[in-house]
């Protein structure tokens, strides 16, 4: 397939261009201008219209928390056990969810998802396209993150079953790690001697990507002295960390600039439901891209639905968000938060041909999405 003639934001660039985009195998083979098409090849003309790469969240619920449901339909929290890294988020995603759809016909292509906040530890996020019948089909990196969380969430789900204060969510967060840390020394001491191993436990083995650096922790934090606390547990241990919602982080750019950390904005297109989401602005993410940090526009859908992604930084951007970075927040950077930018987020070749074509600016309202490309099959348009 050769798309002619559309108006590139690639993502990388901060002008867009006018150019053909070749492709092959369902990757993009090919970005130039005056690209000739193969003998037999389809070619669809895009002469006017803004091509963009496939819209990324970093965080969101799809597929966990199936539309029109109810509570019944609520996939996401365990809500009988405060310490649950043993779960998988891909485990209780339905592919059949409706939500998935709307938000591919609004140009989200790929979303990081998995379990909610109720729990200290909720299990592990992963990636995964918006089209197909079978996770196992669709999925593009599992497991990409731990899930844990600070602040009123957990306080409010177990109050009557043992965690009422910040300290406690803190502590048992503290606990789990120098349990799965002391594990791993057992049984990396134990060598090949089976006799010798720690007793199999599904928690502490789910926690040893986190310990090793091959994951990060996922952290949930709102108020600023929640982000705090997140990243003065991640120093203790040595483990990498996002900041998931980051929505006082505009109070403490210094700190956030000092650990250097990837940060997800969101959701802030929400009433302030409860007392940490007081200073929720849209300014937030504008100020901590300003300073320099990875910054990634999220929905945590169905708190926002999904579709609306592009929406949310538009509201950036009339906040005062740069457009381009508003663009990166939503596509680049979120790909990057995933550890999955070889693949998606920007229109490069040798990437998934992940593709979004619209009628204008897409974080404008009413700018309609025309057609939406998927691993280089047109799915949507």
């Amino acid at each position: 397939m050769l798309l002619k003639n559309g108006i590139i934001h690639d993502a990388v660039n901060p002008k867009p261009y006018e150019a053909d985009i070749s492709i092959q195998d369902g990757k993009i083979a090919a970005i130039g201008q005056g690209l000739q098409p193969a003998p037999g090849e389809e070619v669809i003309d895009l002469t006017g219209r803004a091509v963009y790469p496939g819209f990324v969240d970093a965080h969101s619920h799809l597929g966990l928390d199936n539309y029109g449901m109810g509570f019944e339909g609520h996939d996401y929290n365990e809500m009988g056990d405060i310490v649950s890294a043993q779960l998988r988020g891909i485990d209780g995603f339905n592919p059949q969810d409706k939500s998935i759809s709307m938000a591919l016909h609004g140009g989200v292509t790929c979303v990081g998802t998995g379990p909610g906040s109720a729990n200290v530890i909720g299990g592990t996020f992963f990636a995964v396209k918006t089209y197909g019948n079978c996770v196992d089909d669709m999925v593009v990196r599992d497991p990409v993150a731990m899930k844990c969380a600070f602040g009123e969430n957990p306080k409010r789900c177990y109050r009557e079953k043992g965690d009422s204060a910040r300290m406690t969510t803190a502590a048992k967060l503290r606990d789990m790690l120098f349990q799965a840390r002391e594990y791993l020394e057992r049984k990396e001491a134990a060598g090949d001697d089976a006799l010798k191993r720690p007793k199999f436990d599904m928690k502490m083995e789910a926690l040893i990507p986190v310990l090793k650096g091959e994951m990060p922790l996922k952290a949930h934090a709102h108020r600023a002295d929640d982000i705090c606390t997140a990243l003065r547990i991640a120093k203790e241990f040595g483990v990498k960390i996002t900041i998931e919602h980051c929505t006082e982080g505009h109070l403490i750019v210094d700190e956030l600039v000092r650990a250097n950390v990837p940060v997800a904005v969101g959701p802030t297109l929400t009433n302030a439901s409860k007392i940490e989401l007081v200073n929720k602005t849209f300014e937030t993410p504008g100020i901590l891209a300003k300073a320099g940090l990875q910054v990634s526009i999220i929905t945590d859908h169905s708190v926002i639905p999904e579709q609306y992604l592009s929406l949310c930084a538009g509201l950036a951007v009339k906040a005062g968000m740069d457009p381009f970075a508003a663009l990166q927040a939503i596509t680049i950077n979120p790909a990057k938060h995933l550890g999955i930018d070889g693949r998606v987020g920007s229109l490069e070749a040798g990437k998934d041909a992940d593709i979004v074509v619209a009628g204008g600016d897409p974080m404008v309202s009413d700018t309609n999405i025309l057609a939406v490309f998927l691993n280089g099959q047109k799915v949507v348009g």
